[in-house]
């Protein structure tokens, strides 16, 4: 299905795919300082790259936190990255009523894990005839993301993704649990694992989401060596200065050396 997305080509279609970007849009600048570098590593390496960055993030821990520089302005951002660059994009939507909006300009809809559930989203998402990637909630157990799925597909698109992003473990933590991989893969769709939002720690005293960044590399090895279809990575060019979920980001310029590492697991096991 990923190889069939416009704009990719010259890719190794035994490989995973890739969708990476920022957590958020948040200039013109640093969403093509981010796209042309991955663009520059995933074509070196032959895999299938979708550039990933929301237009609006709506689950904020705090009032304060901050979601956008608006949707006309983030989307025009992300149409001019698809038209200028040729790369695919991902992006979340958070009502029904952005469905149609957001398949303007992205090639896969994806709906945020808090909201896998929500049937409306879901027909929305459907209807526009896009791929749509779910993520699955923290709250749900692999084999229930069927049912997620099916609510697309009975709505008339079979074109469905899902994305594992660890499950919640008490409060502030989150563990994945890599038996998810495979028995959501036995749903026939493709599988991607978030390999940065499953390192949140989320729920802090302060209201700002922690993560621990230092595990990325675990988390993706482990991934591709139980047969993830696809990775999922937040990256920023300074973690520490993005104005979301900076703290469980991959630095922009660790991200060829990672990539690399799972490139030789992927082809040691195919």
């Amino acid at each position: 299905m990923i190889n069939n997305l416009p704009y990719i080509k010259n890719t190794d279609k035994n490989n995973f795919f890739l969708l990476a970007g920022p957590c958020v849009v948040e200039s013109e600048k640093n969403v093509f300082e981010i796209a042309e570098k991955v663009m520059e590593i995933t074509q070196k390496l032959q895999i299938p790259y979708v550039f990933k960055a929301s237009y609006r993030k709506a689950n904020r821990s705090r009032l304060d936190s901050f979601s956008g520089i608006g949707d006309p302005k983030a989307l025009k951002i992300l149409r001019k990255v698809k038209e200028t660059l040729k790369v695919p994009i991902v992006t979340d939507i958070h009502t029904a009523q952005e469905a149609e909006i957001a398949a303007e300009v992205a090639d896969i809809l994806q709906i945020p894990a808090f909201l896998c559930r929500q049937t409306d989203i879901l027909q929305a998402a459907a209807k526009t005839g896009k791929i749509v990637n779910i993520k699955k909630g923290q709250f749900l157990s692999p084999a229930s993301m069927q049912f997620a799925a099916n609510k697309v597909i009975e709505s008339g698109n079979p074109n469905v993704m899902l994305t594992d992003r660890g499950t919640q473990f008490g409060y502030g933590d989150l563990v994945v649990d890599f038996r998810g991989i495979p028995e959501m893969k036995k749903t026939g769709f493709p599988v991607i694992m978030d390999i940065t939002h499953s390192l949140q720690q989320p729920n802090s005293v302060s209201g700002v989401t922690g993560g621990k960044p230092e595990m990325i590399e675990t988390i993706g090895k482990a991934a591709i060596a139980v047969g993830t279809d696809g990775i999922f990575i937040e990256t920023h060019p300074n973690p520490n200065l993005a104005l979301s979920d900076g703290a469980n980001m991959l630095k922009l310029d660790l991200l060829e050396n990672l990539l690399v590492k799972l490139v030789a697991i992927k082809k040691a096991i195919n």
